[in-house]
């Protein structure tokens, strides 16, 4: 089914279930026939963003740089889902004006204290020690989205029912 392309864009905390829900989104837009690409902020950080740090300048290139390919992807028809910390609200607006097509943002909602709690790479314990430096939430800012056209909250719902709030929303807005 091609259709008209679109960037879905994941934010929220490290841990917060962003690559999860974007994994599962992904498969069932790709189950419909959509040309679906995920952008994941670990991958690209492994690949286009090698060498960068964890500044607010570092920070808000990585992110530019995974826009600018969400932007790509979605003005030539494929679905874009980008699923990045992208801690800084000001590039994530800059990300969505820069967009051609559709852009929805989703705030991966959850607690520091429930992330603290699950932290199954023990990185929040590290950051709450001073052993990582810059950490989103913690020793750097996070600033949530103040009006994402979705909000999924996992500390509470299900990755099915999270999924599912994301395509019934795709649905509405005649993009799926």
């Amino acid at each position: 089914m091609a259709g008209k392309g679109f960037t879905l864009w994941f934010t929220g905390l490290s841990g917060a279930g962003k690559s999860t829900l974007s994994t599962v989104v992904a498969d069932a837009l790709a189950a419909r026939g959509h040309a679906v690409e995920r952008l994941d902020g670990d991958e690209i950080r492994k690949r286009l963003s090698r060498g960068l740090g964890f500044s607010k300048a570092d920070r808000d290139e990585n992110i530019r740089r995974i826009g600018f390919v969400a932007r790509l992807l979605s003005r030539n028809g494929a679905v874009a889902i980008a699923a990045a910390i992208s801690p800084y609200r000001d590039v994530r607006d800059e990300v969505r004006r820069d967009h051609d097509a559709p852009f929805i943002e989703i705030f991966v909602d959850c607690p520091l204290e429930a992330l603290v709690k699950r932290d199954p790479k023990g990185l929040y314990a590290k950051a709450l020690r001073g052993e990582i430096q810059n950490f989103s939430g913690v020793s750097d800012p996070y600033e949530p989205p103040l009006t994402p056209e979705i909000t999924v909250h996992t500390d509470r719902e299900s990755v099915e029912a999270s999924r599912d709030l994301v395509i019934h929303y795709l649905q509405a807005q005649k993009l799926i």
